[in-house]
């Protein structure tokens, strides 16, 4: 009736294509496994938000309504704070638990290396300063607040949802239908995905 960590490790490592019979035996023997750094990094991020996820008595083991908060935090407020903590941290870079324009637009780890980079690369913070300017800061002062920011993320705001599905269809919708085709998807694919909060909604929902 729960799961403990090394029960989600083992199952999750397997996912990734290791041998879970081999991962089990060393979990069990408390012997070093010999994991890649990127999917280290990745268990290490789970096991915080399995500590986030794990209520008070503290035990390591989820029952039912833990995992759903492990699996989906931002359906539970507790976690979706934590996750909004985690960007702010991320991405504030004088402390002020507040996000400016320029911290939520530096761009990704990684030089340009030709011109077209470039162009992709002033997109995508083209890209960040309209989401930065027109959705996520509610009140347009130049400041996007923890408060805003866990409003933005909240998937239980139909507003911001509503707000956030209109923007995309306006950017991609070309022919102007109101739908998007298959085309337009793939067309429009890095707005769709360049989003900073993206990178956060991957570590939730591995189908991303």
């Amino acid at each position: 009736g729960h799961v403990s960590w090394d029960e989600y490790k083992i199952k999750f490592l397997a996912s990734k294509g290791f041998n879970e019979k081999e991962i089990a035996e060393k979990i069990k023997n408390n012997e070093e496994l010999k994991i890649d750094e990127e999917t280290q990094e990745v268990l290490d991020n789970l096991k915080d938000r399995w500590y986030q996820a794990d209520n008070p008595p503290p035990d390591l083991l989820l029952n039912e309504e833990e995992f759903l908060s492990f699996l989906h935090p931002e359906h539970s407020r507790g976690m979706l704070k934590f996750m909004v903590k985690e960007i702010i941290r991320d991405l504030d870079q004088d402390g002020d638990k507040k996000l400016t324009l320029s911290e939520f637009i530096s761009l990704p780890v990684g030089t340009v290396e030709n011109q077209q980079a470039q162009d992709i690369d002033d997109d995508w913070v083209k890209d960040r300063r309209k989401e930065f300017e027109e959705v996520i800061d509610a009140n347009r002062d130049g400041i996007v607040t923890m408060e805003e920011l866990e409003e933005y993320m909240d998937p239980m705001n139909e507003y911001n949802a509503l707000n956030e599905a209109k923007q995309m269809i306006a950017v991609a919708d070309e022919n102007q239908n109101h739908h998007l085709e298959l085309e337009e998807i793939l067309k429009y694919s890095e707005y769709f995905t360049g989003s900073k909060l993206m990178d956060y909604a991957r570590n939730v929902h591995e189908e991303f």
